[in-house]
């Protein structure tokens, strides 16, 4: 199969590029892409540079590369539309038609999607995402300030997506992990009594598990299939008797496990990404 470049060009970090290119390759199942990320491309010079690596790729894979830039400035534009390769201009897609029906003119500002402008929502993001740290695994326990407290065996995906919720959303999210005393006695831990209207299940299905344990220790108690069916069953148990609501994480990317739990929540979201 051939493997054809990707590059993602930006006048920023590029994750944007990355992002908004990432989702459209994603439709394209049997295609080998190999992910080339040119950031801070903000000079001619740069540009220029840019074009010799594309044209570099497209002759070593045979086959002319594809380009997702989100540059901003039309001079580098037009440096980057003569490459021999697909060029996607994010750019030229939306703001060329947003300009026309709001009848204005963009600034053409680049770094605005990931600068600091709006100060409250990055003091937000930061103090969130501190307070999702020193939440995690069930320490501290302050579970006051919470706007939710993710519930689950160890491994099921807590920790990410509390600071996926806190550094996306401003969400203050804590984590609780359920242990062998927790799971044993099938009730809700004393820590989380005062706060069962907060709590969110995740639920994650044993082969996935024991694979991700085994990973982290292998041949371990902690990733054998008895210990794994056990927890498992013992935590649906828990989530059933104490009516917490549930999310299976198998087949879910943090991003999605997230999304679904302020869906099914109402949680609000204190900043938007």
């Amino acid at each position: 199969m051939t493997s054809r470049t990707v590059f993602f060009v930006s006048d920023q970090t590029g994750v944007t590029a990355e992002t908004m290119g990432h989702s459209l390759l994603t439709q394209f199942d049997g295609q080998g892409f190999r992910a080339v990320t040119l950031p801070f491309v903000s000079s001619i010079d740069k540009a220029e540079d840019a074009v010799r690596r594309i044209h570099a790729a497209g002759a070593e894979d045979g086959v002319r590369p594809i380009v997702f830039s989100t540059l901003v400035q039309d001079d580098l534009r037009l440096i980057l539309r003569s490459t021999n390769a697909l060029f996607l201009d994010f750019f030229d897609a939306f703001v060329g038609p947003m300009e026309r029906e709001l009848g204005t003119l963009s600034s053409h500002s680049s770094g605005k999607a990931h600068g600091i402008s709006d100060s409250v929502g990055y003091a937000i993001r930061i103090d969130a995402t501190n307070y999702a740290l020193a939440n995690d695994d069930g320490s501290n326990r302050e579970y006051g300030r919470a706007d939710l407290i993710l519930v689950g065996v160890s491994r099921s995906g807590k920790t990410p997506t509390c600071l996926y919720l806190a550094m996306q959303y401003g969400v203050f999210a804590a984590n609780y992990p359920l242990t062998d005393d927790d799971l044993e006695s099938t009730r809700l831990p004393p820590a989380l009594q005062a706060h069962k209207g907060k709590l969110f299940g995740l639920r994650i299905a044993p082969p996935r598990l024991q694979q991700i344990r085994q990973e982290r220790r292998p041949n371990s108690r902690y990733s054998s299939a008895q210990q794994v069916q056990f927890e498992t069953r013992a935590a649906d148990a828990i989530f059933q008797r104490n009516g917490i609501p549930v999310l299976d994480t198998t087949e879910c990317s943090i991003e999605e496990i997230s999304a679904r739990i302020l869906e099914a929540t109402g949680v609000e979201r204190r900043i938007r990404p």
